[in-house]
């Protein structure tokens, strides 16, 4: 790489930052813990981010969970679903596991067995771990979530664009050269199915998922995220409930029960359902008598969706996912604690998506592993407002394998310019550095009279690229059993 050259040579690089974690703090009866997932939900969606009512459809239940909790307006996540999905559940930026992008086919695909996972943290700490939804960190069954630590799953091992497949297996079709002679063939690319599983046994296929499964998605994802909360609560056991709901993943479109009801189309009866989904899942909590020993997490995976005519909303930010805009890396966050996180406090602190895997594991009582580089940092002192700084300054932001960008307190440096998913990436002769907080759209670019922004901006490159040096990426596609490499002497 020569991403430091680039920059200038403001900085020295220095060794790699591995943070020396203090040990976690025992818990005398360990919390409950439920992170709610969204699927691409943008930044501008949710009534208490501007959205709402704007959007076609109010969203109350998610607003009240705001209000009674802690919203971050500076929450920041990878470029893409996999890598997202990977660093939440890992501590890990997506570059150093293999998992930087999407995947395709034609190779392994997702986490290798090596990484470890929040659910295995909590899972050895006694906790009951469940997981509905879309996986995307690995499509073979060896690689499934009840592979990592979850001890149930029912979704999907990829994405619900997919979805669309079986529909164009039909000789009758508005679109030309669609249909069982030129469209999507079962015998050319399996469909996506959909899997139920639970540790120690084989995962089963339920469904393919078509169209009309996946309209259904979210009910029986929160029916049995419900049904787990309540089963483990009256048993008096903690649990770890990873809740990633399908909306508003492309093709965008409500349950029928859903269907029609705001006026307003299928993104605004969209929105009506999410927020009445996660209104189930709180209730839930609620009727089973711990919402005061039940840490919620409400959160995107990306920012918003860009194909027509499921286009999102960005907010004041500008961009989609697939890049490293604003748009694409901010996204909602709410966190609910009754009597420990603040309710009603609003931050602009940066807090990145890496950060909830050591939080989590401190949260649980767990240990952070001491064999790898974790990136995530323990944010639950800030979060419990024991502190109004975040432990977290900025960010390197890749989009793929491309380091596109570094984000630092209220500033951004671009190395790459691309505004959405469909724009090709273009190497910059010189970086471009925008104040964040007069240039919310990103059009400015400051550099000439802030050069000084580099200085931190290098920091953060140079000690992520000593770490690579210490301790090599996992290549895309690097299939199981991963060992790793001896670290290098310093």
């Amino acid at each position: 790489m020569n991403t430091l050259k680039w920059l200038g040579s403001l900085a020295s690089l220095v060794g790699v930052a591995v943070a020396d974690f203090p040990a976690a703090a025992q818990q005398p009866n360990k919390p409950n813990i439920v992170v709610i997932l969204m699927d691409n939900l943008g930044y501008g969606e949710l009534g208490v981010y501007g959205g709402g009512i704007l959007r076609g459809a109010p969203t109350p239940r998610i607003d009240a969970l705001a209000g009674e909790g802690t919203r971050l307006l500076n929450f920041n996540v990878e470029a893409q679903c996999t890598p997202s999905r990977s660093a939440l559940l890992t501590g890990r930026f997506a570059i150093r596991s293999g998992t930087y992008e999407v995947p395709i086919g034609g190779v392994p695909d997702g986490l290798t067995l090596w990484e470890i996972t929040t659910a295995e943290l909590l899972s050895a700490q006694g906790y009951a771990t469940g997981m509905w939804g879309k996986w995307h960190l690995g499509s073979s069954e060896a690689r499934m979530p009840t592979k990592q630590g979850f001890d149930e799953w029912y979704g999907i091992p990829r994405t619900y664009d997919e979805a669309m497949w079986p529909s164009l297996d039909q000789t009758k079709s508005m679109w030309p050269s669609v249909g069982n002679q030129h469209g999507w063939d079962a015998k050319v690319v399996h469909p996506e199915h959909i899997y139920e599983a639970r540790k120690g046994e084989k995962p089963r296929q339920v469904a393919v998922l078509d169209v009309d499964r996946r309209r259904t998605m979210d009910a029986e994802i929160a029916s049995r995220a419900v049904e787990f909360i309540k089963r483990n609560a009256s048993a008096g056991k903690p649990f770890y409930a990873y809740v990633p709901f399908s909306l508003v993943h492309m093709p965008t479109l409500p349950n029928l029960e859903f269907a029609g009801r705001t006026g307003n189309g299928d993104w605004a009866d969209c929105l009506a359902e999410m927020d009445y989904r996660t209104g189930q899942i709180l209730d839930a909590i609620k009727q089973a008598g711990v919402e005061n020993d039940t840490l919620v997490i409400f959160t995107s995976d990306n920012g918003p969706e860009a194909t027509h005519p499921w286009e999102g909303d960005n907010g004041p930010w500008r961009g989609t996912y697939f890049t490293a805009m604003e748009g694409s890396l901010r996204t909602p966050f709410i966190i609910r604690w009754p009597g420990k996180v603040p309710a009603g406090r609003v931050s602009n602190e940066i807090v990145h998506i890496v950060d909830l895997f050591t939080t989590l594991a401190r949260v649980g009582g767990a240990e952070i592993p001491d064999d790898r580089p974790i990136d995530g940092v323990d944010q639950l002192d800030f979060l419990l407002g024991k502190q109004e700084a975040s432990n977290r300054e900025g960010f390197p932001a890749y989009v793929a394998d491309r380091l596109s960008a570094v984000k630092w307190r209220n500033w951004k440096v671009h190395l790459i310019w691309q505004e959405n998913v469909y724009a090709p990436p273009q190497k910059l002769p010189l970086p471009k550095i925008i104040n964040l907080l007069a240039d919310r759209k990103e059009e400015r670019d400051v550099a000439a009279y802030n050069s000084w922004v580099a200085d931190p901006a290098v920091r953060i490159v140079g000690e992520l690229e000593a770490s690579f040096k210490k301790y090599p990426p996992i290549k895309l596609g690097t299939p199981d059993p991963y060992t790793p490499p001896q670290p290098a002497a310093r």
